[in-house]
């Protein structure tokens, strides 16, 4: 007869398994930045596949893919990242639409969140990202309220897990403006670094920002907003380039591979490197990488272009 696990039972092995893993921890996980595997170059490869890939060019760590980790369970999950001596750098928040539906419905999958992050936790993963819309159905002022309201309970739950969220801001005009799916009419939101430090300050000390360079550049950002911020609101980094284009004409697939392109990629780096952010960066350059190109060559171009610029900057 198959043993019964309760949820209490689930997040006390969670909880002995991290303690576990964070013993066993590579000494290039403490500290520096470091290149981890994003998806966007990796087209049809992903869980343990696209983990294996990471280890096998050398990249310090993978965002990795929840569903299939959670399926693998526990223990399959936590070996293959011991045995690839491979960071699970951040994955995406489990949870779909949180501020949508209704506030029962909300608060009703607050419970599977525990358990989410405690599986997180226990495989070495400390951090979560979830994309902000730069537009809302309803008046800035209502959205922010309800947006803080459902970030603050789920950073309640991820804290006890000590799990970091980090929330993406999208700057390109076109997201912004317009009318939604169902054609209603869209107000805009938040879409820069400075206005989503203080969302998340509003939320949560354990939630903060996921500073893409991407939508950085195409918000307007600037390096004295990078050097304002406190590097714990810093959760992750993803790297890309641009080619000059007029805002009205920036599309978000349109990005170019880490130093191909106009933007300020060193002095970005550098910025994050002077308030002290020591974590992962991912290269997520969407639309640049070929249908035909082979996924390891794409993740060894993401790598060794990454790394290039990284070494320029001197971090």
């Amino acid at each position: 007869m198959q043993p019964v696990y309760t949820r209490r039972h689930f997040l006390e092995c969670a909880a002995s398994a991290t303690a576990l893993l964070m013993a066993a921890r590579p000494a290039w996980a403490a500290d520096g930045m470091f290149v981890s595997l994003n998806g966007s170059l990796t087209p049809g490869v992903s869980g343990a596949d696209k983990a294996r890939l990471a280890a096998k060019l050398g990249y310090g760590g993978v965002d990795w893919d929840f569903g299939p980790a959670r399926k693998a369970g526990l223990e399959e999950t936590s070996a293959l990242f011991k045995e690839l001596k491979i960071k699970p750098t951040i994955v995406s928040l489990p949870f779909q639409m949180p501020f949508a539906g209704e506030d029962a419905e909300f608060k009703g999958k607050l419970p599977q969140l525990a358990e989410d992050a405690a599986f997180c936790s226990a495989i070495g993963c400390s951090r979560m990202m979830l994309v902000l819309s730069p537009a809302a159905p309803r008046p800035k002022d209502e959205q922010r309220r309800l947006v803080v309201d459902r970030l603050a309970a789920i950073s309640e739950v991820l804290q006890k897990s000590n799990i970091r969220l980090g929330l993406e801001f999208l700057g390109p005009l076109y997201m912004r403006t317009g009318a939604g799916r169902d054609g209603a009419p869209r107000h805009p939101f938040i879409w820069t670094l400075p206005e989503t430090v203080a969302l998340a300050k509003d939320a949560g000390s354990n939630v903060g920002v996921i500073l893409d360079v991407w939508h950085w550049y195409h918000s307007g950002g600037t390096v004295p907003d990078i050097l304002a911020t406190d590097k714990a609101r810093i959760v992750h980094l993803h790297l890309s380039d641009a080619q000059e284009r007029p805002p009205a004409e920036v599309l978000d697939n349109q990005r170019l591979m880490p130093g191909e392109g106009i933007v300020d990629l060193v002095g970005f780096l550098q910025a994050l490197k002077k308030i002290g952010y020591q974590d992962g960066i991912s290269p997520e350059p969407l639309g640049r990488i070929p249908k035909d190109m082979a996924a390891e060559d794409a993740a060894r171009l993401g790598l060794e272009t990454t790394q290039a610029i990284m070494k320029k900057a001197g971090v």
